[in-house]
């Protein structure tokens, strides 16, 4: 993939552009909204992968009775 290293130069370039096109206002605002979608996404992403391992502890003690003595 050609895009694999992008260098300081690069993204450097890429904050020009992005200033040019939005302007300083918008720029932190994007940057946020930014941020809150790729937290959300690893969030979600966490979810699934520890969600698979939580239904996996699950499934047993869901079928488990607790066996109390009869007094």
């Amino acid at each position: 993939m050609p895009f694999g290293n992008i260098g300081i130069g690069g993204l450097v370039l890429i904050l020009i552009i992005a200033l040019i096109i939005f302007g300083p206002s918008k720029l932190p605002e994007l940057g946020r909204a930014f941020g809150r979608t790729l937290s959300e996404f690893k969030g979600a992403t966490r979810g699934l992968v520890n969600g698979d391992d939580d239904e996996k502890k699950k499934e047993p003690e869901m079928g488990q009775e607790s066996v109390l003595p009869n007094k």
